[in-house]
């Protein structure tokens, strides 16, 4: 099994102090996969060529790229009350881009089987013309939006396991019948959508799937949250590429979410992701990285993730007993009204 993986080594020009979403996220995250000898041994690096301002302009409008750019030349500042922006913000955020396209590029490619993006800010708040929570371009609806493009893909699965629903993602792909959009998050929390009843609009209809789930939902929750929705709504939609939104701020000490889920939780969802891919799209799954606002446990928990994508881990045990009956029932509404039961 070969995983391509890679990171925007510059990220460290889009930082502000006392911000969340800061540097040491990443740094801390690199420091922690590099010093593990089996990924090294295992991890592909992928060549990256450098985007501009086209790749956001698949989902984002004119305008909203042109108020960004115009906070970056003015020196930075906030866009919104959570989003800021330094005199390097574009020019990181680019780099995101053009990380997350190679490694695309290397799995529709064949050069590759899986891969993981190490790369912030992240992208899965953004929609197409407005900036919010932490997020300038919506990533992986761009990289959604450039392998139709460039490699003609036509059926694209994307998971999202951050805490915080991917508003971003689902406001780009609301009408698309072709693009299925699932999200496990709290609720309530930020920003406050993803209930169960969003399920698309139009031709797209039923294409979005919401799984809030309630604060304290650990382990046990998600894997059953897998079984009973994730896996069966993948296999009926029959995607030619799975992409994972992969935010880690479900984690049990992360500062911005009440979740419970440890860095062996974290693995077991790429584990169920790596055979939900293995039987929808031969394998083909690219993951990028959203949240996750505790350093250590994000490094934990990316390393863990990397171990069972690469094939080093064994099978998770995390969650293997059942979670409470109030945990269950939101998960098994959703599967109803999905017809996934």
């Amino acid at each position: 099994m070969a995983t391509a993986f890679g990171a925007n080594q510059a990220h460290g020009g889009h930082a502000k102090a006392g911000h969340a979403e800061r540097p040491e996220r990443l740094t801390r995250t690199l420091t922690v996969v590099s010093a593990d000898a089996q990924l090294q041994g295992a991890l592909h690096p992928v060549d990256v060529t450098a985007a501009d301002l086209d790749l956001p302009a698949l989902v984002h409008t004119e305008a909203y790229l042109q108020t960004v750019v115009d906070a970056v030349e003015g020196g930075g500042g906030m866009l919104d009350a959570d989003t800021y922006t330094t005199p390097d913000s574009v020019q990181v955020g680019l780099e995101t881009l053009a990380v997350q396209r190679a490694l695309a590029d290397a799995v529709l490619s064949g050069d590759a089987t899986n891969s993981f993006a190490a790369t912030r800010p992240p992208g899965h708040h953004a929609t197409p013309r407005h900036p919010m929570g932490f997020c300038l371009f919506s990533n992986v609806a761009i990289i959604a939006a450039w392998m139709r493009q460039q490699h003609g893909v036509a059926r694209i699965a994307i998971v999202d396991f951050d805490v915080h629903h991917g508003n971003g993602t689902q406001d780009v792909f609301y009408e698309d019948p072709d693009t299925l959009v699932l999200s496990l998050h709290q609720h309530p929390l930020y920003p406050g959508t993803g209930l169960m009843e969003e399920t698309g609009r139009g031709a797209g209809t039923g294409a979005t799937i919401n799984v809030p789930l309630p604060a304290r939902a650990g382990d046990a929750a998600y894997r059953y949250a897998f079984e009973q929705v994730v896996a069966p709504a993948v296999a009926a939609f029959e995607p030619e590429v799975l992409l994972v939104s992969a935010g880690y701020d479900a984690h049990a000490h992360d500062p911005l979410a009440q979740m419970q889920l440890s860095a062996e939780g974290f693995a077991l969802l790429f584990y169920r992701l790596r055979e939900i891919a293995d039987q929808a799209c031969g394998g083909r799954l690219i993951a990028a990285l959203e949240g996750g606002y505790d350093a250590d446990a994000l490094a934990a928990s990316v390393r863990a993730s990397l171990h069972v994508l690469t094939g080093i881990g064994d099978a998770p045990t995390a969650g293997e007993h059942a979670p409470a009956a109030a945990i269950r029932q939101p998960i098994d509404d959703v599967a109803q009204l999905h017809g996934l039961g």
